[in-house]
């Protein structure tokens, strides 16, 4: 075993993702009171469910319908030897049934019970296969491969809307948002849907397993006969997921994601699901009210992320890429966001930290998420009350307590920077605060948060994208009124979404700029009067008396005595003294 120490930053992680590619070991990742350690060991294989399912039923020799049952009553029952003795009155045939249609439901009960679902589900998988007819075969693709997303699942989904319905369908999910031009439609759960490769025959079904303690899962069952096994696998499948890519790049629909958007029921399964809606925001670069080498800057940053696949494998970094905005409210992060998914095509995850129970649900949540898109969290500074790893949020408790169940800045620096963030490529994750001196400095090193964008309140270049917009004033005919609002806006503080709510209060320019430029002076008096009211209260400010001096000591000391027996409190387990001393 192997302890590391070192500053922020000097590639822990990486060494650890190193040293497991280079003896291709697996990598267990234990968490305990805050600190995460990695354990590294060979695959033993923990949740080989088939070793513990083959000590209850297995298969003889290579006869596929026997099966040995290791209760010796059951033996017993459906001997070859005992058919003989069978009952053959009605009433000692119903007792018969009824006695063995009770132990049924007793093993039934027992089994739900006592064993694991994947257990069961590994039972249930081998009964199936040993009564299925010899001449066809199933592939089940199940929603999540092991923590990840299953990219077969997922073509499946894209695809098969695509085959035309059989006439023997029952029923068939039907969708359609504001701006679909026609009806989607899906498969139902249990219902069939048939296809043609290559003069093979398939059958698609779709089946969701209802538990109420672990959650639903769900997963389509491909059925086809077992001699086109090859061209199945080998041919079919990869043009469904090249075909689903296909019909992605055709509706160029991209999706915004949200955890919250799931019931209460599917929140409950252990892993975490996304609900997703159409993001239909129009921002693009063009509108967005920014500095114009500021947009320049950041496409040139985009588009040189995407194509360098190649270049984060040589280096050995996750192909990721963090963003910072920060400014005050109103000058623009989420249409910058909105123009960065549009501009990449790329889908956008909402991730709201307060939903998020601890590090563990993190984690899951990160796995759950698809190559090629934005992760975004905003207001990070404020959305949950991260504990700092050198400082306790709460020391009134023992600083030696299990952080297991709450989220801690440790965990969310792991999530963005640490092992965990190579479960993916091509991704962008975008964090968004109105006050960047209240983040971490964990947070804001290269490496989590690579490029800091300020979003500063509206400039002129940013009056002339806004008037462009709404007015449609460009160089060529540029008002009268322009300049003295670019006057204005230089001296006064205002938000490009205070501009912007002023420009839209008519379609006619001479009233819409007439009403910006009476708006930005009296902003500016307001401005000029706040900071004269505050200067001459710092000025007035009367000098406290006797008393009010001893009132405000006696509270400096109380302070100053808690903030001394904290660090003694906190360095009792430490060697040497700490001394201090109070000034009055």
């Amino acid at each position: 075993m192997a302890t590391m120490y070192c500053p922020l930053g000097t590639g822990k992680s990486s060494l650890i993702a190193a040293m497991a590619s280079y003896l291709k070991f697996d990598v267990y990742d234990f968490e305990n009171k805050g600190v995460v350690v990695y354990y590294i060991s060979f695959d033993f294989g923990i949740e080989d469910w088939g070793s513990i399912a083959a000590a209850l039923i297995y298969k003889t020799g290579n006869e596929r319908n026997k099966i040995q049952l290791l209760t010796p009553r059951l033996q017993h029952m459906f001997s070859l030897n005992n058919l003989k003795e069978m009952p053959t009155t009605a009433s000692s045939l119903f007792s018969a049934y009824a006695s063995v249609a009770g132990s049924m439901m007793l093993v039934r009960s027992m089994a739900n019970d006592l064993l694991p679902p994947p257990l069961r589900s590994y039972i249930s998988s081998k009964l199936s296969y040993l009564f299925t007819p010899l001449s066809s075969i199933t592939l089940v693709i199940e929603e999540y491969s092991g923590a990840a997303c299953n990219q077969v699942y997922q073509a499946a989904e894209v695809y098969l809307p695509t085959i035309n319905i059989s006439p023997s369908t029952k029923s068939f999910r039907v969708r359609k948002t504001n701006r679909q031009r026609s009806i989607s439609r899906a498969m139902d759960k249990n219902q069939q849907v048939a296809d043609t490769f290559e003069n093979v025959d398939l059958t698609w079904q779709y089946t969701v397993t209802e538990n109420k303690k672990y959650g639903n899962t769900h997963q389509f069952e491909l059925s086809f006969h077992r001699k086109h096994r090859d061209k199945v696998i080998g041919s079919y499948l990869p043009y469904v997921l090249a075909r689903a890519d296909a019909i992605k790049e055709e509706e160029k629909v991209v999706k915004l994601y949200s955890s919250h958007l799931c019931s209460e029921y599917d929140r409950s399964y252990s892993k975490r699901k996304w609900g997703s809606v159409n993001l239909e925001h129009p921002s693009t670069f063009d509108t967005v009210a920014m500095e114009p080498e500021m947009k320049k800057m950041i496409v040139e940053d985009l588009d040189r992320f995407v194509r360098r696949k190649e270049f984060y494998k040589k280096v050995g970094k996750a192909w990721k890429r963090g963003y910072l905005l920060y400014g005050p409210p109103g000058t623009g992060k989420s249409s910058l966001i909105a123009a960065m998914a549009n501009y990449l095509r790329f889908d956008v995850y909402d991730l709201e930290l307060s939903g998020v129970q601890n590090n563990s649900d993190l984690r899951k949540l990160l796995l759950s998420t698809t190559n090629r898109s934005i992760l975004v969290i905003e207001d990070i500074d404020c959305t949950v009350d991260l504990q700092n790893r050198d400082n306790w949020e709460d020391k009134s408790q023992d600083p030696t307590r299990s952080t297991s169940n709450k989220l801690t800045l440790s965990g969310l620096l792991n999530f963005i920077d640490g092992l965990w963030s190579s479960c993916g490529d091509e991704r962008i994750i975008v964090f968004t605060t109105n006050h960047k001196d209240r983040l971490d400095p964990a947070l804001l090193r290269p490496g989590r948060m690579d490029v800091h964008i300020h979003m500063s309140y509206c400039t002129p270049s940013g009056f002339k994208v806004l008037a462009s917009n709404y007015l449609d004033i460009h160089e060529d005919n540029l008002h009268s009124l322009c300049g003295e609002v670019e006057g204005l806006i230089k001296s006064t503080e205002v938000t490009p979404a205070e501009v912007a709510e002023e420009l839209m209060k008519s379609d006619d320019a001479d009233v819409a700029l007439g009403g910006l430029v009476n708006f930005l002076k009296r902003k500016r008096i307001e401005s000029e009067k706040r900071k004269e009211e505050e200067e001459a209260r710092k000025a007035k400010r009367p000098k406290t008396d006797h008393n009010a001096s001893d009132e405000g000591e006696a509270v400096d000391l109380k302070l100053e005595i808690v903030v001394n027996v904290e660090l003694l409190w906190c360095d009792a387990h430490c060697t040497g003294t700490v001394q201090f001393g109070l000034e009055v």
